[in-house]
């Protein structure tokens, strides 16, 4: 299929489709983004421009006088009132570098900048390939100023005051790679000596609020070097600072970490811990033994040893899962007991796992049914979490702990865009 028919078929099935309204409203959405971002970024070059300008043509003629405005045509719309630098003189001579390749590149130039700038890319290798779209070299500092425009947004995000509370929060942790110093030193081909930067397995922290609407959003995060119960202090200790009300939330969806539930009891004295059911179920899988395994089905078929495993497999987890597909407590209470009796003698060491604080996968039915799929596990975290995984395994070590995390913040504005499209068209 040519590419002219693809993009006919695209067009034609979007605008068939049910979730047009869905769709328009996460393009404005997306739009006004990117155009707000854009905005920030032209007149932050432009200013690095019009410095460099007058460091080559000291005297009073390079002298800046204030600032302009224009609209600026881009692949996202018009940007009003942009705020364009001016001299005292010569500014109708004087021939714009970086404003005449954003009128052809605007869209592409800021998603090529922050893609190479979470990438990893040093601001030498930065400088080069802005070289290729701007047809002019930028000093290193003016780079760098640039790209601490999206680290200083991502800070904001992460430090702004919190004004609701959610009664309910998911929290978990994403791992990835990222390069620290070391205390060894080793010498480039210039002969300079630089200090070894070696990658260091670290976790990202996560708290999701859910609201009783089914609203998600993810409040807070930052880096540790593992889950521990330090880390998990620390974790909340900071959320708190930032407004978040401890005394407001009822229940806590988290894995199997060892070190969360004493920091829960500190810091969330009123809330419940909900262990999540299908880290339950998975940990109890990790554990069959696949002993006294049957050697024909129910139709009298003879099995194979894998087919049989296979089968034992699929049982007890669709059997697990059940228990947690029940109306109400007491019903679960009781598809757990004939849960036991079927497969403790089969698989008495994954059900002592299983069994083992099972009081605490039940405590979501002390909520609205409604709400019951999504609290019940982290797979709304999760699911964000293989987003940023797909784009995190493409860098592989992280240079630094801001690369990182300013990654985690561009996937995450997308998917509050998401929430936000959805959350319009309920209204």
């Amino acid at each position: 299929m040519k590419i002219t028919e693809r993009e006919e078929q695209i067009i034609r099935i979007k605008s068939q489709s049910q979730y047009r309204e869905m769709n328009e409203t996460l393009e404005k959405v997306l739009q006004a983004e990117a155009t707000r971002v854009t905005k920030m970024t032209v007149e932050a070059a432009l200013i690095e421009e019009v410095k460099a300008h007058r460091e080559k043509n000291p005297g009073g003629c390079a002298r800046r006088s204030g600032y302009y405005q224009r609209s600026l045509d881009s692949q996202y719309g018009r940007i009003e009132k942009l705020n364009v630098p001016k001299l005292r003189q010569g500014n109708g001579e004087r021939e714009w570098l970086i404003l005449t390749r954003y009128e052809r590149f605007l869209g592409n130039l800021l998603d090529y900048c922050l893609g190479l700038y979470v990438m990893g890319l040093s601001l030498r290798d930065l400088q080069e390939a802005l070289y290729g779209l701007l047809g002019n070299v930028l000093s290193a500092s003016a780079v760098n100023r640039i790209t601490l425009k999206a680290k200083k947004q991502m800070n904001e995000h992460r430090y702004a005051a919190i004004e609701d509370t959610a009664p309910i929060l998911i929290v978990d942790g994403v791992w990835v790679s990222i390069q620290y110093a070391s205390e060894e030193w080793w010498e480039d081909k210039a002969g300079h000596c630089r200090k070894l930067r070696q990658a260091q397995d670290s976790v990202i922290l996560v708290a999701m609020a859910v609201w009783p609407d089914g609203t998600q959003q993810i409040l807070h995060y930052e880096v540790a070097s593992q889950e521990s119960q330090e880390h998990w202090e620390s974790f909340f200790e900071n959320l708190v600072k930032r407004g978040f009300n401890s005394e407001q939330v009822k229940l806590v969806v988290s894995d199997g970490t060892t070190g969360l539930p004493p920091v829960l009891a500190k810091h969330l004295p009123r809330a419940q811990h909900q262990r999540c059911i299908t880290h339950k179920v998975r940990a109890m899988l990790r554990h069959l033994d696949y002993k006294n395994l049957p050697t024909h089905d129910e139709e009298g078929h003879k099995l194979s040893k894998q087919e049989a495993k296979k089968q034992r497999f699929e049982q007890i987890q669709t059997d697990a899962y059940d228990i947690y597909k029940a109306a109400d407590w007491l019903q679960a209470v009781d598809t757990l007991k004939g849960f036991f009796d079927r497969w403790y003698s089969l698989e008495p060491k994954a059900l002592k796992t299983f069994l083992y604080d099972i009081d605490l996968t039940f405590n979501f039915y002390d909520f609205e049914p409604s709400l019951h799929s999504l609290i019940r596990t982290s797979n709304a975290l999760e699911r964000f979490f293989r987003e940023f995984r797909n784009k995190a395994d493409e860098i592989g070590a992280f240079p630094n702990q801001d690369s990182c995390l300013t990654l985690f913040f561009l996937i995450l504005q997308r998917d509050q865009a998401k929430h936000d499209r959805l959350k319009t068209h309920g209204e």
